[in-house]
Formats: structure tokens, sequence, C-alpha cells
């Protein structure tokens, strides 16, 4: 490129030349980014139509949404929602003897590759017994049930199929090793967490990433008065503090011990600090962290370049 360069330059014309590898990972960054915003708005899409679900479900069949608690599956369906798509109604339990309902709901089981619990199938029929449904138990009921689980289920598969290439696309970038290895970071919110951040080179120090997340301590310094303690700014990224939170969260339900962070939000929580001031304590102090560990990371990898 350079003689180009040289010509162009001596011309009058201004150049500038960039890395390639920037010019790739800033391609690939715009397009997380991108994802993460769907991502966003279909998990909201997801969200309201459980809500709609559920509140249909308590109509015709009132509670069925907590008779099991499985984990989604890979591809975004659950145990419960695939069981009010066929029993749609608390009818279509308690028309039948326990004997009767307990051989269907083996055959049900099988066929949706689900474990099969006689205990469970039990609970289930005697917990339908007394429930009272509003909806009759006809074809406008079955069809309102059944559409409300194919919207779910659509919005479920989705939102699956993007986590699935935010991760593909996000390990694409340098940092995705070192990010991933953090605490409470797994292949949901690290992709989120890459996507809302961003280069971290182009800020010049870890104040400025904290400011940009909006975890940063406000100022009260007006005059003679200097405020220490006072809220944060808020005026950075809710998007990317929503993705901190997230992981805040999960360090406190998981409380790695041996984690400075959640060390660090555990303190302030046994000094009576309110929720919201730990968390927020917590998401500052990880971002500082993640601040040094990736660019520590990525000064070690531009060194092996250019060795």
């Amino acid at each position: 490129y350079e003689p180009v360069a040289n010509w162009l330059s001596d011309a009058g014309i201004f150049v500038s030349a960039v890395n390639p590898i920037l010019i790739r990972d800033y391609k690939t960054r715009s397009q997380l980014k991108t994802m993460n915003r769907q991502f966003g708005f279909y998990m909201d899409q997801k969200t309201a139509m459980k809500n709609n679900l559920i509140a249909l479900l308590d109509q015709s069949y009132p509670g069925a949404n907590d008779f099991f608690n499985s984990p989604a599956r890979s591809d975004g369906t659950q145990k419960w929602v695939d069981f009010v798509y066929t029993y749609w109604h608390v009818d279509c339990v308690r028309s039948k003897s326990l004997q009767a309902f307990t051989e269907h709901y083996q055959k049900w089981c099988k066929r949706n590759g689900y474990n099969f619990s006689a205990a469970k199938a039990q609970k289930i029929y005697l917990g339908s017994s007394d429930l009272i449904a509003v909806f009759p138990k006809d074809d406008s009921t079955k069809t309102l049930i059944r559409q409300a689980v194919t919207m779910l289920n659509t919005a479920s598969q989705t939102v699956e199929a993007l986590r699935l290439k935010m991760d593909q696309t996000a390990a694409t970038l340098p940092e995705y090793p070192v990010v991933m290895a953090m605490n409470g970071v797994g292949p949901s919110l690290g992709p989120q967490l890459m996507a809302e951040i961003g280069d971290v080179t182009r800020f010049t120090h870890r104040e400025a990433l904290t400011a940009f997340a909006g975890v940063d301590p406000g100022k009260n310094d007006s005059g003679k008065r200097n405020q220490k303690s006072v809220r944060t700014s808020k005026k950075g990224s809710p998007s990317l503090r929503k993705t901190l939170f997230q992981i805040m969260d999960g360090l406190i339900k998981r409380f790695p011990v041996d984690d400075p962070v959640y060390a660090f939000m555990d303190k302030k929580r046994s000094e009576g600090k309110p929720y919201y001031v730990y968390m927020t304590a917590g998401a500052n102090k990880f971002l500082r962290v993640y601040y040094g560990r990736v660019r520590e990371y990525l000064a070690f990898l531009e060194g092996t370049r250019e060795s």
C-alpha cells in the first residue's frame, strides 16, 4: 500500500492507513451489537408471549405453568409449554381416570422426549381435580391456547438462534477467551457484554469505561461543597448496565468466594448498603477488572504478532 499512499500524499490528498484487522473487527463488532439489540427485542417479545399464555391458562388450566421447572432446551422449548399444548384445559386431565391419564402422559413424555414419572403424573392429576376453569373446554379455547403456545415457541426459537449466532460471532473477536474466563460470564452474557462495550482500547482509562456504562459515581462539588457519596450518573448505556446487573445477579446467586468482584459486593452488602448500591458498586469493579484484563491480553496478542 505504501507506493499508492505516498503518491496520494504527494498529490495533496489526505491518507490514513488502517490495520485491516481493525477494519474486520469493527465490522464484526457492529454486527454483534445489532444482533444484541435484536436479541433484547425478541426477549421482550418472548416475555410478553409467556405472560399472555399464562393469562390464558388462568382461564382454562390455572397453575399448569408451575407443574414443571425443567430448564429450556437448546431450541428454547420448555416442558410446561409443550404440556399445555396437549393438555390445554383442566378437563383434558381430570375427565380421565388416574390410570388413563398416567398412561396417556407416559406416551406423551415418550413422544416428546421427556422423562416419565408416575409420581409426577399422580401429582398433576390430583392437583387438577379441584381447579376451576372459566373458559369451557371447546374448540375456541383450544385455538386460543395453542395459538399462544405457537407464538411463544416461535419467539423462544428466535431468541435461542440469536443467542447461538452471537456466541459464534463473538468467538471471532480477539478478547473472547479472556472475557469468557471471567466469573459470571457465559455463552449468553459474554457476547452481550462484548457487544455493548465494543473495542475496549477506545477507552483511554478505566473511568472512561465505567462512565460509558453509567456506573461511575456522580459528582456534587459545586462551590465549596464536595460531597463524596452521591448517586451514580446513569448517563451511560442502559443496555450495558442491564447486562452488568445480570452478571452481578449471577455472582450473588453462585457466591464464588474467591472472586474479587463478588467479595467486594458481599462486603458492601454486609455493611448494610442497599441492593442497588452494592450491585452498582460490583458492576463498577467488574468493568475495571474487565478493562485491565482485556487491555493486557490485547497488548500481549499485539506483541506476539510483531515478534
